[in-house]
């Protein structure tokens, strides 16, 4: 089995593995600007997507440019989140170089779309594959590709429950405790299927998460210190995943918040798909619980004289209605910026972490807000990744997605895996 990784190999962004030039896992694209697609543009007999974030899915379309009609395998959700975000690309770059595919490749998308459950094996391009839940975010899987000799495993994203808990949270508002460990929105990925060779990911190696019961308190009692004084707060997050998961710790904290930006439909959709995530009943408490801004007649302008918090694309403060909200809170000291996950190098958001100020809409502009950055990763951290390595000691371990793959691949080696982190561009034989 040759596998070639023409993405997402030693960076995180624009994921895509082709194995034997016959099946391709997962087609992204790297945010910033430009935007940067795979190293090459393949033509696979069927491709197959771990899950909706941009990174994994957001090029999958191009596939299709040409005459080709490879059919395209993930799950019911995935499917959903990745029109969602082939749309809004068209949306914001259509017709310009930063997007590589046209409305015709969407629409045509839809037609050679094939849904599976997990661990419901299926057939791609002659190939058994099988999804596993693992843990990231609705419809996310590890995917398992058997040649028959071969069991190839490429982990996609994951996240594994904290069992240290998420203690700090329980007993909060209204009865309604964090979860034993792990995201409130889905549990944290309990699959070990059998394999030969593990493609991980990487991007938390080096770093230990915080339980997730003491990030939310820290982030429920900053709000609250906010909103008493009389500030707001802009909470910029990921669309998919991450938004939804803010609107359940606010709803479980009684925190009075209003969602906006892409995060609105994907929440709304996610509603059509219980058993994705760990409590439906809990996603719909959070739903009622959110003020849905609509964007019209300045509304943005005047949410952001209401003691609430604001959940809002993008997580990066790279788009998005984010782009009106932060600029409104900067002058006064008693508003806050609250970032929720890890801001890549050259974003506004890292450079507003960074700087204290950041470039909107072509302007500079100095943040006097407090600003603030809490871990609410749906990544597993180092301790994650060894948890679920450690089920894979007698296999081939291929490091990937992450920005110290080599020094990841060097210490599993010193502890006794056989390890490597191949580069962009290079093909692996297993």
């Amino acid at each position: 089995m040759d596998v070639r990784f023409l993405g997402g190999a030693r960076e995180v962004g624009r994921s895509a593995i082709l194995v034997d030039d016959s099946l391709l896992l997962d087609f992204g694209l790297l945010t910033g600007t430009p935007m940067r697609t795979p190293v090459e543009t393949p033509d696979p007999d069927a491709v197959v997507v771990s899950h909706g974030h941009l990174d994994h899915a957001g090029a999958v379309p191009a596939l299709l440019s040409g005459a080709a009609r490879p059919p395209v395998h993930w799950t019911p959700p995935t499917r959903e989140l990745a029109l969602t975000l082939a749309r809004d690309t068209l949306k914001l770059h259509g017709g310009t170089l930063q997007c590589p595919f046209t409305e015709t490749d969407v629409q045509r998308l839809t037609q050679v779309s094939r849904t599976h459950g997990y661990r419901e094996p299926f057939d791609a391009a002659g190939y058994e594959v099988t999804f596993f839940d693992a843990g990231h975010i609705p419809g996310s899987a590890h995917v398992l590709v058997d040649d028959g000799e071969t069991r190839l495993l490429y982990t996609g994203d994951f996240h594994v429950d904290d069992r240290r808990g998420g203690e700090a949270a329980a007993g909060r508002a209204n009865g309604r405790d964090a979860p034993a460990s792990g995201q409130r929105l889905v549990p944290g990925t309990t699959a070990r299927p059998d394999a030969d060779v593990v493609i991980c990911e990487s991007t938390y190696y080096g770093v230990s998460h915080d339980p997730r019961g003491e990030v939310e308190e820290r982030f429920a009692r900053s709000v609250e210190e906010t909103l008493w004084e009389g500030g707001t707060v802009v909470v910029p997050a990921f669309a998919i995943g991450r938004t939804q998961e803010m609107l359940l710790v606010c709803e479980a904290h009684d925190v009075p918040c209003y969602v906006d930006g892409m995060g609105k439909s994907v929440t709304r959709m996610l509603g059509n798909y219980p058993e994705f995530v760990r409590d439906p009943d809990a996603l719909q408490r959070a739903t009622s619980h959110a003020r849905f801004v609509t964007g019209r007649d300045g509304q943005r302008k005047r949410i952001t004289d209401q003691k609430a918090a604001i959940v809002t694309t993008s997580g990066m403060l790279s788009g998005g209605p984010a782009m009106t909200y932060v600029p409104e809170v900067a002058p006064n000291p008693t508003n806050a910026v609250a970032m929720t996950g890890h801001q890549v190098e050259g974003t506004p958001g890292r450079d507003l972490l960074e700087t204290g100020s950041a470039e909107f809409d072509g302007r500079r502009i100095p943040v006097s807000a407090q600003v603030e950055q809490y871990d609410f990763s749906a990544h597993a951290d180092e301790a994650g990744l060894r948890a679920f390595l450690d089920a894979y000691r007698d296999s081939e371990i291929l490091v990937n997605h992450g920005d110290d793959c080599e020094r990841f691949a060097d210490d599993l080696r010193a502890d006794g895996y056989d390890a490597s982190a191949p580069a962009v561009g290079e093909t692996h034989s297993t």
